[in-house]
């Protein structure tokens, strides 16, 4: 491991499933046992929002009792002692990088604990339920509020900083992600562009194996503190 500057990750759900969290997103192509076009669609949030609502209100109870593992916490001793810029770029709308004490993340498809105002675009945490009736805090309306999350058919979050992170950063670690949900799945593809090294730790390969200059094979959990030893090795 060479020093480096800028360091990107990204991490998907392989990082949270060590957390207890399961993956969303099944290969039968459903969200959380529940169809996709039921949950997790803007049609369906103005069809039905106590639907929708409830689906992300029962969710929020088991993400706010997960607690981050060593391949969350690798990544705050690696921001805390590298002589470096850190960033973290997630698919995850669970809060585990934050409690963790992460920095620099940017969750692309939003978070679970919070809420937009489809009126007025403001944006406020709760971990509690929301409803239909639920009124905006700044606003003042009722039945505006939408889960921020990005929705299938929605565009990502952040897309314009990530480019540029990507373009800056020397180091990409892609870790815990399946390599086949766009856009993240085309990161690799414009850090290799950049001439970035890339780094990928998976449970397998994924298919995007030909834009990593290295694939570590195995746990979050266990593989990226060894990654984040060899980085600090090399830190002076």
């Amino acid at each position: 491991m060479r020093k480096y500057k800028k360091i990107l990750f990204l991490t998907g759900a392989g990082i949270s499933a060590e957390s207890g969290i399961s993956t969303f997103r099944s290969e039968n192509g459903l969200w959380n046992n529940h169809r996709v076009e039921d949950v997790a669609t803007i049609e369906a949030y103005y069809k039905n929002q106590d639907y929708v609502h409830d689906f992300y209100n029962n969710m929020r109870p088991d993400l706010w009792n997960s607690k981050p593992n060593d391949a969350h916490l690798a990544i705050t001793k690696l921001q805390q002692n590298y002589d470096g810029e850190v960033y973290i770029v997630t698919q995850n709308i669970d809060t585990l990088h934050e409690k963790a004490k992460n920095k620099n993340i940017y969750h692309i498809h939003g978070q679970i604990n919070q809420i937009v105002c489809m009126n007025c675009g403001n944006i406020y945490e709760t971990w509690g339920d929301v409803t239909s009736e639920s009124i905006c805090c700044n606003c003042n309306l009722m039945g505006t509020l939408k889960p921020n999350i990005v929705f299938f058919g929605e565009y990502p979050l952040y897309m314009d900083k990530i480019e540029n992170l990507l373009r800056i950063c020397d180091l990409f670690i892609s870790v815990g992600t399946s390599g086949v949900v766009y856009p993240a799945a085309g990161f690799v593809q414009t850090a290799k562009y950049y001439g970035v090294d890339t780094i990928e730790i998976n449970l397998e390969p994924t298919s995007n194996n030909l834009y990593f200059d290295k694939h570590i094979v195995g746990k979050a959990g266990v593989e990226l503190p060894r990654l984040v030893e060899a980085l600090l090795k090399n830190n002076d």
